[in-house]
């Protein structure tokens, strides 16, 4: 099985688009939370991963969104979004994201969108963070978001390592591994172009892929629709 995997689309539909443009021939596609925030096209997202056939998990901005998540620890701007982005999300929308899983197992693969021990809330930003999640799930493979950042963590011989994910790269996923594809929508990792990785089940696998996509055309519906003008800005950075 060959997986096209994604995460924290924040509502960028123009950097979705560019991602299935670019996805090679695949078996399924898994989308690993956040679907929604901080962008301007919660509605249009949403109805591409429909048509796209995405399986996809619950994050805390799509909880958020529908009220089954506090955004009490949300910093303003993204406080302001996720305010915005609850107003405008239509019947459908609301239905979808109402019914995402906060963890699906399938075959040899976890996923989740923050960590497998606390799938809404936790960012995995370490060795040892990744560490105390192994025995919090029991396949070979955990996919995981939240942090927009692409990395692998992997767990051979009781050592943890990590190694950052360079586009183009295939790593080999030896021992258990928790991989994390970045992000489609809102990259953080200096890199402003769309994130994401094709998972090989056959070849034990990850290849990270990036994607350039129109930003200023994400930026012109953002301030349009009001969005606080920083989140907008780093979307040039990738920051």
């Amino acid at each position: 099985m060959r997986f096209a995997v994604l995460s924290d689309i924040h509502s960028n539909l123009s950097a979705l688009e560019a991602v299935w443009d670019d996805l090679p021939q695949i078996d399924e596609l898994w989308v690993l939370g956040d679907i929604v925030g901080y962008g301007p096209q919660p509605n249009e997202v949403i109805a591409a991963l429909q048509q796209m056939g995405a399986r996809s998990v619950m994050g805390n901005h799509d909880g958020a969104a529908i009220g089954t998540v506090d955004p009490g620890d949300f910093n303003p701007d993204a406080a302001k979004a996720i305010a915005w982005t609850a107003g405008i999300l239509d019947g459908n929308a609301r239905t979808y994201l109402a019914a995402l899983p906060e963890v699906r197992r399938e075959q040899a693969v976890t996923a989740v969108h923050g960590s497998p021990r606390d799938p809404i809330w936790e960012y995995i930003t370490s060795t040892s963070v990744a560490t105390a999640n192994l025995a919090a799930f029991d396949t070979a493979v955990c996919l995981f978001g939240h942090t927009h950042v692409p990395i692998v963590f992997q767990a051979t011989d009781g050592q943890v390592t990590a190694a950052t994910a360079r586009p183009g790269e295939k790593v080999g996923l030896v021992g258990r591994s928790l991989v994390n594809p970045g992000s489609v929508g809102q990259p953080r990792d200096g890199d402003p172009t769309a994130s994401y990785l094709v998972l090989d089940g056959e070849t034990a696998t990850a290849e990270f892929r990036r994607v350039r996509y129109d930003i200023e055309r994400t930026q012109r519906a953002m301030r349009a629709a009001g969005l606080p003008t920083r989140l907008a800005e780093r979307l040039a950075y990738g920051r």
